[in-house]
C-alpha cells in the first residue's frame, strides 16, 4: 500500500514538473524513461496483483522494497529541487542523474524478481477485474444508514421507556462492545419522528476515552442553540457553559444522548446541569463497560445482544443486495454461513457486506471470503471483530488504501471530519491517480463515496446542496487503521509528550489534548532538530515550527489552536518549505504580505490557508503558480496580472484553481477572469470605494464553473451608490448553486431579473441589507431547484407575496432579524418538500403566523413540517410552543 502511494506521488512529481511553465528543475527525458517505465511496470503490478492468495511474505517484502526504492527517487528528485531553489549546495545534473541512476538499477533487480515471482504463481493471483462488479442500482441501497436489522424489539422497548409515564429524570444505559450497535440504536431513536415530537429539546454529545467538560457542554449547547453561536459559547469558561445549559433545560422535557462513556468521571463533571424537571426528561447513555451502567444507575438500561443468524443474514442481504432476501440462489447457502461466521456482530456484518457489494458474486469468490472469515475463532470480541476488518482491508483495491489509512489515522477519535479538508489533503499527499477529463477533486470523491459504498466510513452531515459536508470512522475502523498504519510506516500518530524521532517518519501527526501544555524543554528534543525526511506534518501547536528541519516537507497543517502571536520566525520558517503542496496555519489577525514575497518559490503549492491573515496582499507572481488550486484567507488582495510582452504572447492560466476567498475589492476585470476559467468557490468584500468605473462585476457570469459565490460591502455612506452600479454591472453566472449576499442594497425588483432566473440555484443567503425595500412577490418558474432560503436583517421588508409552486423544492426557511415582516405567506405552508421554517428574532405577527401554518398542516396531515422560534428575551409567545412548534429564549 505505502508503495502504490509512494509510486503515484513519483508519477505525480514527473508530470507536474513536464507541465510547469517555470520548472525548478529540467528533466532529461531520456534519462528518466527507464525510470518511468519502472514506475508504470510496479503500479501495474500492484493494481493487478494486490490481493495475492499466496506468497504473501514474498509479496510484502517485494512491495517494501519497491516502496524504498521510490521513496529514495522522490528525496533524489526533491532534494535536487530544494538545492536548485535555494542556490545552496548545488549538484551539478551528472551528479543528480547518477544518483537516479543507481536507484533505476535497484528497481530493475526488483522488476525481476516480480516477473519471476508472477511466472511462478501464474493463476493464484486475484486481478483487479475479477474481484469488482458494476453494483449500479445498489448506490441506493440502504448503505449508511442506520439499519436497526434484527433490534426491533430493543426498539420497541426503548421507546417505552422513553415516552413512558415515569415524570422523573431518567438515565437509561445501553451497554454493549464495540461495533454491536448501541450508536445505531441511540442514533435512530434521535431520529425517529415520535421521539422528535415527544421531547421539547434534543441534544447529543460524544464522549470517547479523550474528553474535557467544556467540549462534553459545548456540543450539547450547540444541538440545542445553533452551530451561529458557537464562537460565543466557546469563548466561555466551563462554569459559564454549564449555567447557560441548566438555565436553557429548566422547565423542558428534553433527550440528552451521551455516546460512548468510558468513565463515570465523565458524568460527574456535567450531571448537575441536567435539571430533574419532573416532566420525563431522559438521558440515554451508551458505554462498553458494565461497571460505567451500573455507577450512572440502579435501574435496568438495555444490553445489546448479538444477531441470531436469521438476523445476520436478513442484515448481510441488505448491505450486498440492498434487501433482506438474496436473489441468488446459489449465494444463498454460502452467503448464510458467511453471516453465521462474523458471530452475529453487526459492524462485522456491514464490513463484509460492504466487501462483498463491490467483488464478484461467485461462488468460489464466497467461498474464499468464508474460509477467511472461518479461520478467525477464539480470540476476544474485539480482537476477532479487528481481525475480520482486517480481511476487508486486505481485500481494498490497492488505489482506495493509502486514502482509507490516512482517514482513519490523522484526524482524532471521534472526530467529524471535514470532507473538503480530506480531499486537500489526499490530492496533496500524492495518493490520487489522474484520470482524463477529470479533476483531482472529482477523483477525490469518487475514492470517498467507494470507501461510504463499502461501510468502512459514515457520512456524518450533508450540506444545503446535498454534497458530504462531514464523515467519521467507527473507533474500531480507527484502530485497525492506526495498527496498520503503524505496521507500515505510513504515517506516525502521536502526542505533544510522547514525540519519538520523527526523522525516520514520512508523515507524523502530532495531537495536543486540552490538559497538554507546551514547554520550551520541548524543543531541546532531538526529534525536532535532526535533519529529517518527514513530507507530512499535521500539528496542534505553533512553537515547533522555527526547529524543524525537514526541507522537503509536502503537508503542513497546523490546526486551529496553533496561533502565532505575531511570532514572526514561525511564518518566516514555514516560507522556506518550497516543495509545500499544502499550507495551512493561523496568524493572530495581522498581514503577512512581507512573507509572501516569496511564495512563488513554493513552486508545487495546491492549497494556501492562512486563518487571521488580515488585509494581506499577494504578490503579482501569484499569477504564474500554476499549480494553485485553492487560496483562502480573511482578507486578501490580489493584484492585477502584470501584462509585458511575454504575457501577452502566453499567459498563465491558472487552470487548476478552485477556491479564491476572502477577495478584498476585487475588481473582476477581464484579464483576470480569463486566468482562473476553472473557479467553483469564489467570496469578495468590497469597503472604501471611490473609482466605481474600474469594477466589471459584470464579468462574473463569464466564470462558466462558478457555484458558490459569496459578495459583501462593508457599511458605506452612500449606500445608493454602490446599489445604482451594481443595478448596472452585477450579473451572475447560470452555474450557481449557493449565493450569499451582505449589503449589496439590490431592490427586491432586481430578484426576479438577477437571481430567480439562476436554473441550478440551491442556496440563496441574504444578509444585512442584502436587498431594500418593503415589498417582495415573486413570480412563477423561477427558483426552481432551491432548498434552502435565509433572509436576515433585510429591516425594511414588511410584505411577501408568494405561492407554493414559486419555491417548488424549497426544504428549509430560516428568517432573522425582521421587525416588519407583517406574515409568513401561507403558500409556503403547501410546499411539500417543506421540512423546516426557523425565525430568530422577528415580528410577533410573523411568528404567529408561523403557528398558523403549522398547525394548518397538521390538520391536513402534515406532520412533517417543524417550526422553531427563538426571542431573546421571555415573551408571551412561549405559550404557542409545542412538540412540532419549539420556542427558545436565547
Amino acid at each position: 500500500m505505502a508503495a502504490y502511494a509512494a509510486l503515484i506521488s513519483v508519477m505525480n512529481i514527473i508530470e507536474q514538473i513536464k507541465l510547469h511553465p517555470h520548472p525548478p528543475i529540467s528533466l532529461d527525458q531520456i534519462q528518466i524513461e527507464p525510470l518511468v517505465k519502472n514506475v508504470t511496470f510496479f503500479l501495474d503490478f500492484l493494481e493487478c496483483y494486490s490481493q495475492l492468495i499466496s506468497s504473501k511474505d514474498t509479496y510484502h517484502l517485494l512491495e517494501s522494497r519497491i516502496a524504498n526504492a521510490t521513496y529514495a527517487v522522490q528525496d533524489i528528485i526533491e532534494s535536487h529541487i530544494v538545492d536548485q531553489i535555494h542556490g545552496a549546495n548545488i549538484a551539478s545534473d551528472k551528479e543528480f542523474y547518477n544518483c537516479l541512476k543507481e536507484v533505476i538499477q535497484e528497481m530493475d533487480f526488483i522488476k525481476k524478481e516480480v516477473m519471476q515471482m508472477k511466472e511462478n504463481n501464474m493463476g493464484l493471483f486475484l486481478h483487479k477485474d475479477s474481484s469488482t462488479v458494476d453494483i449500479g442500482p445498489l448506490r441506493s441501497r440502504l448503505t449508511g444508514q442506520n439499519a436497526t436489522v434484527g433490534f426491533d424489539d430493543v426498539m420497541e422497548e426503548m421507546m417505552d421507556m422513553l415516552t413512558g409515564r415515569q415524570s422523573t429524570r431518567q438515565i437509561i444505559p445501553i451497554v454493549g462492545m464495540g461495533g454491536i450497535g448501541k450508536t445505531t440504536l441511540a442514533r435512530n431513536l434521535y431520529v425517529s419522528r415520535l421521539i422528535v415530537r415527544h421531547f421539547d429539546m434534543l441534544a447529543w454529545a460524544t464522549i470517547s476515552q479523550e474528553y474535557s467538560m467544556k467540549g462534553i457542554l459545548l456540543e450539547i449547547l450547540l444541538c440545542i442553540k445553533s452551530q451561529e453561536s458557537k464562537e460565543t459559547y466557546s469563548a466561555m469558561r466551563e462554569d459559564e457553559l454549564g449555567l447557560v445549559l441548566h438555565k436553557t433545560l429548566i422547565g423542558r422535557r428534553y433527550l440528552i444522548i451521551m455516546d460512548d462513556m468510558w468513565s463515570i468521571e465523565a458524568w460527574e463533571l456535567v450531571k448537575f446541569f441536567f435539571p430533574d424537571n419532573n416532566n420525563g426528561s431522559r438521558i440515554i447513555v451508551t458505554t462498553r463497560l458494565r461497571i460505567v451502567a451500573s455507577q450512572l444507575t440502579d435501574s435496568r438500561g438495555i444490553e445489546m445482544s448479538f444477531l441470531d443468524d436469521h438476523h445476520s443474514w436478513n442484515l448481510l442481504c441488505r448491505n450486498v443486495f440492498g434487501e433482506q432476501d438474496c436473489p441468488n440462489l446459489e449465494l444463498e447457502e454460502i452467503g448464510k454461513e458467511i453471516a453465521k461466521s462474523c458471530k452475529g456482530l453487526p459492524l462485522s456484518i456491514v464490513v463484509i457486506g460492504g466487501l462483498l457489494a463491490k467483488s464478484a458474486r461467485t461462488r468460489e469468490y464466497w467461498e474464499y471470503v468464508l474460509e477467511n472469515i472461518s479461520s478467525i475463532v477464539n480470540l476476544e470480541d474485539n480482537e476477532r471483530c479487528l481481525r475480520i476488518l482486517n480481511m476487508s482491508y486486505d481485500h481494498l483495491s490497492v488505489h482506495l488504501k493509502p486514502c482509507f489509512l490516512y482517514l482513519g489515522s490523522v484526524f482524532p477519535e471521534d472526530d467529524k471530519i471535514h470532507v473538503s479538508w480530506l480531499i486537500k489533503l489526499w490530492v496533496a499527499e500524492g495518493f490520487l491517480k489522474p484520470k482524463s477529463g477529470k479533476s483531482m477533486e472529482l477523483v477525490a470523491e469518487e475514492y470517498l463515496n467507494d470507501l461510504i459504498e463499502r461501510n468502512l466510513i459514515l457520512v456524518h452531515t450533508r450540506g444545503s446542496t446535498g454534497n458530504i459536508k462531514l464523515c467519521n470512522i467507527h473507533d474500531l475502523l480507527r484502530d485497525l487503521c492506526l495498527r496498520q498504519a503503524q505496521k507500515e510506516n505510513f504515517v506516525c500518530v502521536t502526542r505533544l509528550h510522547g514525540i519519538p524521532q520523527i526523522d525516520t517518519h514520512r508523515r507524523v501527526c502530532i495531537h495536543r489534548m486540552d490538559n497538554e501544555e507546551y514547554t520550551p524543554q520541548l524543543m531541546s528534543n532531538s526529534a525536532f532538530q535532526s535533519p529529517s525526511l518527514t513530507r507530512s506534518l499535521i500539528i496542534d501547536f505553533k512553537e515547533v515550527l522555527p526547529y524543524l528541519n525537514t526541507k522537503m516537507l509536502r503537508v503542513l497543517k497546523s490546526n486551529d489552536r496553533a496561533l502565532y502571536y505575531g511570532e514572526t520566525s514561525s511564518v518566516e520558517a514555514i516560507f522556506r518549505l518550497v516543495n509545500l503542496r499544502y499550507l495551512a496555519f493561523r496568524v493572530d489577525w495581522m498581514s503577512i504580505s512581507n512573507h509572501l514575497s516569496s511564495l512563488h518559490l513554493l513552486w508545487n503549492l495546491q492549497t494556501l490557508i492562512v486563518y487571521g491573515a488580515w488585509k494581506t496582499k499577494a504578490p503579482p507572481e501569484i499569477w504564474k503558480m500554476h499549480q494553485l488550486r485553492h487560496i483562502e484567507f480573511i482578507m486578501l488582495d490580489l493584484p492585477d496580472p502584470e501584462m509585458d510582452g511575454r504575457d501577452r504572447n502566453g499567459i498563465t492560466v491558472l487552470e487548476n484553481l478552485q477556491t479564491l476567498l476572502q477577495l478584498r475589492n476585487f475588481k473582476c476585470g477581464e484579464e483576470v477572469v480569463k486566468r482562473i476559467p476553472n473557479i467553483k468557490k469564489l467570496q469578495v468584500y468590497y469597503e472604501n470605494l471611490d473609482d466605481l468605473s474600474c469594477y466589471c462585476l459584470n464579468n462574473l457570469c463569464r466564470l462558466e464553473k462558478l457555484e458558490s459565490l459569496g459578495c459583501i460591502f462593508a457599511p458605506e455612506e452612500k449606500p445608493i451608490k454602490i446599489r445604482s452600479y451594481l443595478l448596472q454591472n452585477l450579473n451572475f453566472p447560470n452555474s450557481l448553486k449557493k449565493l450569499s449576499l451582505d449589503r449589496t442594497c439590490l431592490s427586491w425588483e432586481d430578484m426576479s431579473v438577477k437571481i430567480g432566473s439562476l436554473p441550478l440555484l440551491q442556496v440563496l443567503k441574504l444578509y444585512t441589507d442584502a436587498f431594500k425595500g418593503d415589498e417582495w412577490e415573486t413570480v412563477e418558474g423561477q427558483f426552481c431547484n432551491l432548498k434552502f432560503l435565509l433572509i436576515e436583517g433585510c429591516g425594511e421588508l414588511r410584505c411577501w407575496r408568494t405561492e407554493s409552486s414559486h419555491f417548488p423544492c424549497l426544504e428549509q426557511l430560516f428568517l432573522r432579524d425582521l421587525d416588519e415582516l407583517e406574515e409568513i405567506p401561507w403558500g409556503i405552508g403547501e410546499i411539500p418538500t417543506l421540512e423546516t421554517i426557523v425565525l430568530k428574532y422577528c415580528s410577533d405577527s410573523a411568528v404567529f403566523s408561523a403557528k398558523e401554518i403549522l398547525d394548518e398542516q397538521e390538520e391536513y396531515g402534515n406532520v412533517g413540517l417543524r417550526v422553531r422560534v427563538h426571542f431573546w428575551d421571555e415573551s408571551e409567545l412561549e405559550s404557542l410552543a409545542c412538540p412540532n412548534f419549539q420556542v427558545n429564549i436565547d
